[in-house]
């Protein structure tokens, strides 16, 4: 008789053989256990929001619960626990020694995972800079692996770009060096993210008149002005495309389309007022550009899961022993890459 359980398996091989190179990949980068540990301890310094480390366009974090936050582009590494995070219609699992890249102003909803009691979320990020990137693609840099199916998607994190990272993180301690030394370092992590599969991505962030170029003069467009009505079509020509090809490549680029990308913005700085503007949900609908209390509350509760004034009470709740006190968060959205 024959298996009919077959065509399963064989349609499911690829996700096993990418799940077996992936976790191949982290088993040798946790080899470096005394680098990694270092690195974890350095960025245990960071407070429970992102924080400067004094050093170019780097910041850290950890944190035991996560804000719903804008994202600007730059390259995100996880070194302690994990992290989901929602974008557009897509859910996306950031794992330990993992990084991932955000090619665009991204806003983003999602949820910090403690690596266990007492390790609390841990990460570095690096704001990435098109004009830094260009510099390197003077070179024949060869990418070593196949780019992932999403552009958000996390890829393992090379032995040789933790110890680019390490020695990065150590200029915190060598002021005087950091000058000299920390553009150098970050041009090597680049250059190492560029060998991997987010190489392509990193290449495409460089180019000046790309797609991703143009679609981020709309993003910063729509970012200025979230709270105004606008018509599509002057933003496709801003942009030198046609209408049906700006939807394209921006829903391609921001994984929503422009105008769920405007009602995520609104949503984001409504959630941050709710909580450090004494004002009632309705005044703050209006505030950024609702016309309709009613329907800021529906969408409200659609993306984070209760009404306005429910989920400001959730945050403002005095801390239970053991628990993380919300309002600590650094919920701004147009701040922090969360």
């Amino acid at each position: 008789m024959k298996d009919k359980r077959l065509p399963v398996v064989i349609e499911c091989l690829p996700i096993l053989l990418a799940w077996l190179a992936l976790l191949a990949a982290m088993a040798h980068v946790q080899r470096m256990n005394p680098a990694i540990e270092e690195l974890r301890r350095l960025v245990m310094r960071a407070e429970n929001k992102w924080t400067d480390t004094g050093l170019p366009r780097v910041a850290m974090v950890q944190a035991e619960a996560c804000a719903s936050q804008v994202y600007q582009p730059m390259l995100h590494l996880v070194l302690q626990g994990a992290k989901t995070l929602s974008i557009g219609d897509q859910v996306y699992q950031y794992l330990p020694m993992t990084y991932f890249l955000v090619p665009v102003d991204v806003p983003a909803t999602g949820e910090i995972h403690p690596g266990g009691p007492g390790l609390p979320y841990l990460a570095i990020s690096l704001t990435l800079d098109p004009s830094v990137i260009a510099t390197l693609l003077t070179t024949d840099i060869k990418t070593t692996a196949p780019p992932p199916a999403s552009r958000f998607a996390a890829v393992p994190a090379q032995a040789e770009m933790i110890d680019a990272w390490l020695r990065m993180m150590r200029l915190m301690d060598r002021p005087n060096e950091a000058a000299v030394l920390a553009p150098m370092l970050e041009r090597e992590i680049l250059f190492r993210a560029l060998q991997g599969p987010l190489g392509p991505m990193l290449r495409e962030i460089a180019r000046p008149d790309g797609r991703l170029a143009q679609i981020r003069r709309a993003t910063q467009w729509i970012r200025e002005h979230y709270t105004e009505p606008f018509r599509v079509e002057p933003l496709a020509t801003m942009t030198d495309m046609s209408v049906a090809a700006f939807y394209r490549h921006f829903k391609s680029i921001t994984g929503m389309t422009p105008i769920q990308y405007q009602k995520r913005l609104r949503l984001l700085r409504a959630r941050w007022l709710l909580l450090f503007d004494p004002r009632d949900a309705a005044s703050i609908a209006f505030t950024v550009g609702y016309e309709s209390a009613s329907q800021f509350s529906r969408e409200y509760a659609r993306l984070f899961g209760m009404p306005p004034a429910r989920d400001a009470a959730r945050f403002r709740a005095p801390v239970v022993p053991g628990e993380t006190d919300m309002t600590t968060l650094d919920l701004q959205p147009e701040l922090n890459p969360a």
